[in-house]
């Protein structure tokens, strides 16, 4: 599989001298959960994030990132966020929102800047590995530099 054109997530990373490691995967259209794509890339699943766009009722648009294998708790992004309830923002309406499709959205480089979360196991990463904006490449990177980058927060955001 020869490299495809770099993405926008990895031109914005490159003029933010943020580093960063591309890894490209061949993409199953039946399946393109974040687990299976760990599996086919042959890391452990809380070692890849999904990015998960959400809609509060106060405060508009939000970004959480959680490892691929959990589940998200609405609750208590709605109160790390602001807002009384947040809900998932329907599938029709993320290339709208964000100028990314299911199964390649980034949270570098979607057409407005929004609040992100990071659950705040990242933290204690090295690295994590994050969608480079396209499906079929990820990026693999530093939690700390890309929470400082997007202005974001890590939080505590999943179901336990």
């Amino acid at each position: 599989m020869g490299k495809e054109t770099k993405t926008n997530a990895c031109r914005i990373l490159d003029r933010a001298k943020i580093s960063y490691e591309e890894r490209e995967y061949p993409v199953d259209e039946n399946d393109l959960s974040g687990v299976h794509v760990a599996e086919v890339l042959g890391v452990p699943p809380e070692s890849m994030y999904k990015t998960l766009v959400l809609k509060g009722d106060k405060t508009g648009y939000l970004v959480i990132l959680i490892p691929v294998a959990e589940e998200l708790d609405l609750k208590k992004c709605a109160k790390l966020s602001g807002n009384k309830k947040v809900e998932m923002l329907p599938m029709k309406d993320l290339q709208g929102i964000t100028g990314y499709i299911r199964g390649g959205c980034s949270p570098v480089g979607m057409k407005k800047q929004f609040p992100t979360f990071v659950q705040e196991d990242a933290r204690e990463r090295e690295s994590f590995i994050i969608s480079a904006g396209r499906r079929g490449a990820q990026l693999v990177l530093s939690p700390k530099e890309l929470v400082s980058f997007l202005r974001g927060e890590f939080a505590d955001c999943i179901q336990k």
